[in-house]
């Protein structure tokens, strides 16, 4: 696990997210407090629960990115999902447990990327060797032992040489017939109550169905890459894969919940809003800490991350069931994007998107080139119409630069080689249209 200092997991979100200074303070210290959890004893490492934390702010402020930028940067195993996807148990539709076991495939696929690199220079002599079987000629049988001799030492002369051949790229294009196995999988079933069955099933049928193979021919080129995959799977030691996924998931897991406040139920509550207190209930033994059924084995919750997140328009974090309330102990409120932070946005982190667009239309050969007054006059259009039409914070600027530049981007591939000029009149030429138009703003933006 990354041993980054609060300061130092901040530093990185500012390079990618604007703003929301408490956000990133509350997150970073979550994440110091997991890795000082796992300096402890064992006996005081069980006895400290994660501070769950709950960030309130309308939609387009940076609460996912926050999370997503988190995740990648502790190399923890995360996953993101939306509150209104799960139904109570009873219901059509997926179980608050699923999460659990999403968490953990996606545990897998961070441990088995690692013992992949280390099982990697194996698996490569192990593909030459096959590729060497595939590409010797077939010797005749002799019938003297002299005979046997020199056709030996004939093949390993022609093998040492195919070799060669190989490591220098000369024998990329010539053709091989290789054998594929596959093994037939059952079409799994539909409906409440049937995800963990259709788990179950697909362990089962992995261990008993036979396997059938079938010969392609491929290139050199195209069959190394099949057997690598085939060897590094071989040595990959899955049943310690599954356990240190799941010691992954259980320790170090991050779930970011959003829309939280949309299972928020009414007073009076009847139909789907029966359901969305029902999902309430249902989760509150996953964030308290319990133990879910997953096809790699049994996993704990208890000290899994949760990170939740909602707009709370119509609702307040109040209005959730207290129990549920108490898991998330940490409570951040996001900020509404000024027109100063929209021109931040615009120009600072590593993947702006002004930079997205000069790197897009670069490979056309136009330069692109924002002024200042370009970037003042795309925030403060940013900032109108989020107040005069629907608030959606910096995805605005998604809709606002696609309107911008729509006629450069198709017109690119036939524009001779060359620079433009996005100035504050190319802007109000190209959006002045829709932001006057409040009806048009809302339809289009």
């Amino acid at each position: 696990m990354s041993e980054l200092t609060p300061r130092q997991i901040v530093a990185e979100l500012d390079r990618h997210i604007v703003g929301q200074a408490d956000a990133k303070r509350a997150v970073a210290v979550a994440v110091r407090n997991r890795w000082r959890r796992q300096q402890l004893s064992e006996e005081m490492r069980h006895e400290v629960a994660p501070k769950n934390i709950m960030l309130i702010g309308p939609t387009g402020v940076g609460k996912t990115e926050i999370a997503r930028r988190l995740a990648k940067l502790t190399g923890a195993p995360f996953i993101k999902v939306e509150a209104t996807r799960y139904t109570e148990v009873g219901y059509y539709g997926r179980d608050v447990e699923s999460m659990i076991r999403e968490l953990v495939e996606n545990a897998i696929g961070l441990v088995r990327e690692q013992e992949r690199s280390k099982v990697e220079a194996e698996a490569q002599q192990r593909t030459t060797e096959r590729l060497l079987d595939l590409l010797m000629p077939t010797h005749s049988v002799y019938d003297t032992a002299g005979d046997l001799s020199e056709a030996s030492d004939r093949g390993r002369r022609t093998r040492e040489k195919l070799r060669a051949m190989l490591a220098a790229g000369e024998l990329e294009g010539r053709t091989v017939e290789l054998s594929i196995e596959a093994k037939a999988m059952p079409v799994m079933f539909a409906g409440p109550g049937m995800e963990q069955m259709d788990l179950d099933l697909q362990g089962m049928f992995e261990k008993i169905l036979p396997k059938h193979s079938s010969r392609r021919t491929m290139t050199v080129a195209e069959a190394r890459r099949v057997l690598f995959e085939q060897e590094a799977e071989n040595l990959i030691n899955r049943e310690k894969v599954h356990a240190q996924a799941i010691e992954l998931a259980e320790n170090l897991g991050i779930i970011f919940l959003d829309e939280i406040d949309k299972i928020v139920a009414t007073e009076h509550a009847h139909g789907a809003d029966v359901s969305r207190q029902g999902v309430q209930r249902d989760l509150l033994p996953i964030v308290e800490g319990s133990t879910v059924q997953t096809r790699y084995g049994m996993v704990r919750t208890d000290h899994i991350l949760f990170i939740a997140a909602g707009a709370f328009h119509q609702s307040r974090p109040s209005d959730l069931m207290p129990e549920l309330q108490g898991r998330f102990p940490i409570r951040v409120e996001l900020t509404d994007l000024d027109r100063n932070d929209f021109k931040r946005i615009l120009t600072e982190p590593r993947g702006a998107l002004t930079k997205q667009y000069q790197a897009l239309l670069g490979v056309e050969g136009i330069e692109v080139v924002f002024t200042d007054d370009a970037i003042d006059a795309l925030a403060d259009c940013a900032y109108q119409l989020n107040q005069t039409s629907q608030n959606i914070g910096a995805r605005r600027l998604y809709t606002i630069m696609e309107k911008l530049l729509e006629e450069l981007s198709f017109e690119a591939p036939e524009m001779k080689l060359g620079r433009v000029e996005i100035n504050a009149a190319y802007v109000r030429q190209r959006l002045s249209p829709v932001a006057e138009d409040e009806d048009l703003a809302r339809f289009i933006l």
